[in-house]
């Protein structure tokens, strides 16, 4: 690697839903952050990030960089004012869903930064729902006005494209997640279950997201159809504390004295770096995922996975592995959920065989937005 100097050294904010221990979220900053360091390795760069988080103190023990509070605007202008550009993402940041208050919460921190000459980057966002069209105008300038733009599903482009970014200024790139490595020193990968007696390992990500539970119900009595088909060990991965586990726990408890004979029902506790949980995906033998970062673990890791769609960033990555949900909020099929299920136990390799060399491809392509920011950012500062 070529030697560093102050001149080739890069300050860049990063803004996201970062700081809330959501671990999908924090498995996008982990992965952006690993991405820029490995490319300004190879380019001889110096990075150093600063990100605008909820809980700054966390995220500097947890990643080892500079933070400051996202809800603080003189924390946040001495934050972006210092900083050679902001990257915006990745993640689900621009949608409406959620709160009212989201899209302008990130489009005003792209906005400060525009207005303070910093070049803007959108880092494999996730663009949508959008139920308010008088966001539009915000999102557009925006966009328009960043330096580089990449969203993580064709859909994403297509919905800036009508709002109005030309699509020739659009890059379509996978979640940053797809790139995420296990941590260093993590030991080698047990055989899978099946050559002996022991139940194979069935991961489970569930949200609650309708009010009345019966996505809940529903999910439950799937896990009771496949227990009743062959024994499994059903673990319970909460990928946003406390409410996943929470979750996790009122499921279990609806299985509680209905599982198949010789099948059991486990919450995991990796704690709150991503990568623990990355490592805990890596050991099941199947996963049932109603998490988006659920799915990609397990496309990262090449775990066959049953995903349950309750947004539309759900079927939008999963069409890009050539797989479909296995149902919805609205309807879970339990026998077929089981039949599905002991398919994929019975055939792990031919789905590693069919599914493979996209999931491949995806890695691959994760590594771009890093390498273009710094591209740009290197000739951005030469000017």
């Amino acid at each position: 690697m070529a030697g560093t100097n102050d001149s080739q050294t890069f300050r860049i904010a990063i803004s996201g839903y970062y700081g809330f221990r959501n671990s999908g979220d924090e498995a996008v900053l982990r992965s952006i952050l690993l991405a820029l360091k490995e490319e300004g390795d190879k380019q001889g760069m110096r990075v150093e990030p600063i990100v605008l988080s909820a809980d700054p103190a966390w995220t500097t023990a947890m990643y080892g960089v500079e933070a400051v509070h996202r809800m603080k605007p003189g924390d946040v202008l001495r934050a972006i004012r210092s900083s050679h550009g902001l990257i915006s993402g990745g993640g689900s940041l621009l949608q409406d869903v959620t709160s009212g208050k989201t899209i302008p919460y990130y489009i005003g921190i792209m906005k400060l930064a525009q207005w303070l000459g910093k070049p803007t980057f959108a880092y494999a966002q996730g663009i949508g729902p959008i139920n308010r069209r008088s966001m539009d105008w915000m999102i557009r300038s925006a966009m328009r006005r960043s330096k580089y733009v990449s969203v993580r599903d064709a859909e994403s482009a297509a919905l800036l494209g009508r709002i109005g970014m030309p699509l020739d200024r659009i890059d379509v790139v996978p979640d940053p997640v797809m790139g995420l490595p296990l941590p260093e020193g993590s030991p080698a990968a047990e055989p899978r279950a099946g050559a002996d007696e022991t139940p194979p390992v069935i991961g489970v990500s569930l949200r609650r997201w309708r009010e009345d539970g019966a996505d809940m119900v529903r999910a439950a009595e799937a896990l009771v159809a496949l227990s009743k088909r062959r024994p499994v060990r059903l673990r319970f991965l909460p990928f946003h504390t406390p409410s996943d586990r929470v979750t996790s726990e009122e499921v279990m408890e609806r299985l509680s004295g209905r599982l198949g004979e010789g099948s059991t029902a486990e919450l995991a506790a990796p704690g709150d770096d991503p990568q623990a949980m990355l490592l805990e995906v890596s050991r099941c033998d199947a996963l049932f995922g109603m998490r988006l970062h659920a799915l990609i673990y397990a496309a990262n890791q090449q775990i066959p996975m049953l995903g349950l769609s309750y947004d539309p960033k759900i079927d939008q990555f999963l069409n890009r592995l050539n797989l479909r949900p296995i149902g919805t909020t609205e309807s879970l099929d339990a026998e077929a959920f089981a039949d599905e299920a002991c398919a994929l136990l019975g055939a792990p390799e031919a789905w590693r065989s069919k599914h493979g060399p996209a999931i491949e491809t995806l890695k691959q392509q994760a590594k771009n937005p890093a390498q273009q920011i710094l591209q740009i950012l290197r000739q951005y500062r030469s000017r």
